[in-house]
């Protein structure tokens, strides 16, 4: 009975956190993203959502990032000529995205993720450690964190509803490989 008590409370701070929205909560292995591997993401009930692949290409290295029905919902490429730290995010019948590193910033590190259809998120915290936020306009749309998941080499992509589930992952993904 505790135990729903607490299961509860928790639920309600994570939508005060988000305006009040219901939230979902996906679950990546720290460290174990590298390409050349395949994983899951996994909902913290522990059901398949996506599958992320790991393709080694001649020219530049890529993650296809799929439904559990197969089909490709992202494609993460790092950008081989770039003057700062920058990764691209192919979506099928959308625009594509890029995640860029802040030039400077000393006490926090800082990303930015821009597509024509969802204009500019701020993306700040501790990338290296899994504690960052993503937000857009003041508001925050997605957090990663430790702090949810009790399983070890494990963190959670909290995202608020409403939001482009698969970007936000494919980017999570994107700056996995951006810190190593």
């Amino acid at each position: 009975m505790a135990l729903l008590g607490r299961r509860e409370e928790r639920q309600e701070r994570r939508e005060e956190r988000h305006g009040g929205g219901d939230v979902e909560i996906f679950q990546m292995r720290e460290k174990l993203v590298s390409f050349g591997d395949d994983f899951w993401i996994e909902t913290t009930a522990g059901r398949r959502a996506f599958k992320v692949d790991g393709k080694v290409a001649r020219i530049r290295d890529t993650l296809v990032i799929r439904d559990v029905a197969g089909n490709e919902v992202a494609k993460v490429q790092e950008r081989k000529i770039a003057v700062r730290d920058t990764m691209s995010i192919e979506r099928p019948g959308q625009p594509d995205a890029t995640i860029k590193k802040a030039l400077i910033n000393p006490l926090r590190e800082r990303f930015t993720l821009q597509a024509d259809d969802i204009g500019e998120i701020g993306i700040q915290g501790n990338i290296v450690d899994h504690e960052y936020e993503f937000e857009r306009d003041g508001a925050k749309i997605a957090e990663v964190s430790k702090r949810w998941l009790r399983l070890r080499d494990t963190y959670g992509v909290e995202i608020a509803s409403g939001q482009d589930v698969a970007l936000i992952l494919a980017a999570t993904v994107a700056l996995d490989q951006l810190s190593h």
